[in-house]
């Protein structure tokens, strides 16, 4: 790994202190950690200290740390797999931490021997007896799925690996006046830009941060979002209104390589100063809900859907896999609700 954590007491809480280079890939890793925060008085970025936080970085972890012998060679071929699949380095790590814990769990029992049955004991004698999340558990599983498909010799029948049921979360969604407020706190024309365009085009941050000034295209009205998540690219509309703030944003800023630039022309604009950005533009507007840049995503979402946007559009535009992932939406939409008359009203 290309960090290190200790254990420390950060304003009397016990938390986890991560250390690493500067690196837009592993940042975006963190912030993906439940409770992840980054302290400016520590310069370091920390973690609740639980259970889970301890496995995955290897602090006071099982008896036994590493897997056996062949299971370190597993995880090396399994890695050289993925890599050879082109999944993102992201995802190489993620995926061969979580089979590592599956691995140290069983690394008195040959790979060719463990079956179905074990990923049950182990989902019951050491995930759910730890209190790990159900995020996790479902990290797992990916990692053991994928893994197991790479096998030749085994007794695991992959398609009955069972899966933790996942919580029915709904997303966070702001008002359409809520947004106004947020995207008008700035008056600096970058910063107002980036939100404006994150909640415009239901960007997420780092589809944001990898435009292009070659990606907006003004004669066909849309943005052209390369690599996103999934290594898929797609066009979004570009709202007319959006189009003339980039004219203006131009003429000041002159953008080289990137859309948005940070401090050194031609580097991408920092992924942790963006999320000051909403943080700042939350103080000023005096909204005190926790608020983040997918927020807006979520938002530009459920309006498009509120407004009359059919669901497979919304689909497309967000770049999402399966419908499923979009229905969500229609769980926080007000428009049929609205229309609902309480029988209270009735009393």
């Amino acid at each position: 790994m290309n960090w290190t954590a200790k254990l420390i007491v950060h304003k009397t809480e016990k938390r986890i202190a991560v250390y690493f280079e500067k690196n837009a890939d592993l940042i975006s890793r963190i912030k993906q950690v439940d409770g992840a925060r980054w302290s400016q008085q520590k310069v370091l970025w920390h973690i609740p200290d639980t259970i889970e936080n301890r496995e995955r970085f290897n602090i006071a972890p099982l008896s036994h740390s590493l897997p056996s012998m062949e299971g370190i060679e597993q995880i090396e071929k399994f890695k050289q797999w993925l890599r050879s699949k082109r999944y993102s380095q992201s995802t190489i790590a993620t995926y061969s931490e979580a089979l590592k814990s599956f691995l140290v769990f069983y690394r008195e029992k040959p790979v060719a021997k463990i079956t179905n049955e074990d990923v049950i004991i182990y989902n019951n004698d050491y995930i759910l007896k730890n209190n790990l999340s159900a995020s996790y558990q479902n990290q797992i599983v990916n990692a053991i799925k994928l893994f197991f498909m790479t096998i030749r010799e085994t007794k695991m029948e992959v398609d009955k690996i069972h899966r933790p049921k996942r919580s029915k979360v709904l997303p966070n969604v702001l008002s359409k006046e809520e947004i106004k407020l947020i995207l008008d706190a700035h008056s600096n024309i970058k910063h107002k830009m980036m939100l404006s365009m994150i909640y415009s085009c239901g960007l997420r941050s780092g589809e944001l941060l990898a435009l292009q000034p070659v990606h907006i295209d003004s004669k066909r009205n849309i943005v052209l979002l390369k690599n996103s998540k999934g290594k898929k690219d797609r066009i979004v509309p570009l709202s007319p209104k959006i189009l003339e703030m980039l004219r203006e944003y131009y003429k000041v800023y002159k953008p080289t390589v990137y859309l948005f630039e940070g401090r050194t022309t031609g580097l991408q604009y920092d992924a942790r100063s963006l999320q000051l950005i909403i943080k700042q533009a939350l103080q000023k507007t005096g909204i005190t809900k926790p608020v983040t840049l997918h927020w807006l995503r979520h938002s530009y979402a459920t309006h498009l859907l509120e407004s009359g946007t059919d669901l497979r559009y919304i689909q497309e535009l967000l770049g999402h896999n399966s419908s499923k992932t979009t229905e969500i939406y229609t769980h926080v939409s007000t428009k049929s609700l609205q229309q609902i008359k309480s029988p209270f009203d009735d009393l």
